[in-house]
């Protein structure tokens, strides 16, 4: 009884202190001239057809360096914290289902078509809906399905953290070299902007977009084999 009140007394401190908050919001005038500098300085300055990918890369690039590497972050917590499987606390093969047949065939005709597909919509990214983090998850359902439809497959765990350590030092590098060209921090003209519409255009972002999704694969890969909990 005591532990309801306190739930119930939280949330009405909590509606209480964000009451005022809720009722004083309103609209935000936002200066005409700030989506207007977006909108035509993402194809003039970068031949970016993708004015949300010039943003994101470039102009909050830094943001998306720091999202990154949170997901970094993430993927070395979850690393951490089931560890334990290591000390044969984990399922037993033996005790595992393996999928259907229908399973199984589908996992071997459609990893390779995702596989593809993750790769095209980040190196697409610039011209398309779609980046490296959209890619890097698409690539990682492959290893989901491979998992679903046979638990008792491994991760080529050195393959994988080297694409994964190799692809964050090139983004890092990449953003670095345009600060010492002089241009900005992740500017994308370290590169030939090429032909707006191009596939090989908008300087850097198709590379940096690239990398990002190599690396998210990899680390969402790297979760997913964690998740399953092998017994060493």
């Amino acid at each position: 009884m005591m532990r309801r009140f306190l739930v119930l007394a939280v949330i009405i401190a909590l509606g209480t202190a964000l009451w005022p908050l809720v009722m004083g919001a309103g609209v935000v005038d936002v200066p005409a001239a700030l989506p207007s500098a977006y909108l035509d300085g993402a194809p003039k300055d970068f031949g970016a057809a993708n004015v949300v990918t010039a943003i994101v890369v470039s102009y909050r690039g830094f943001d998306t360096l720091g999202e990154v590497a949170v997901l970094f972050a993430a993927t070395a917590g979850v690393g951490s914290l089931l560890s334990r499987k290591r000390l044969g606390t984990g399922l037993p093969a033996s005790g595992r289902r393996h999928g259907t047949e229908i399973l199984g065939t589908a996992s071997r005709l459609l990893s390779s078509l995702l596989v593809m597909f993750g790769v095209y919509i980040f190196m697409h990214g610039h011209l398309t809906p779609g980046g490296g983090f959209q890619g890097g998850v698409v690539i990682a359902t492959a290893m989901l399905l491979a998992l679903l439809s046979n638990p008792d497959s491994h991760l080529a765990h050195g393959a994988m953290t080297a694409v994964e350590s190799l692809s964050g030092a090139a983004y890092v590098v990449l953003a670095l070299l345009g600060a010492f060209l002089g241009l900005g921090f992740l500017d994308p003209r370290i590169l030939p902007t090429g032909s707006i519409g191009a596939l090989v255009s908008a300087g850097s972002i198709p590379l940096i977009y690239s990398l990002i999704g190599l690396k998210v694969g990899a680390e969402l890969s790297g979760i997913l084999d964690a998740l399953k909990g092998d017994r060493a």
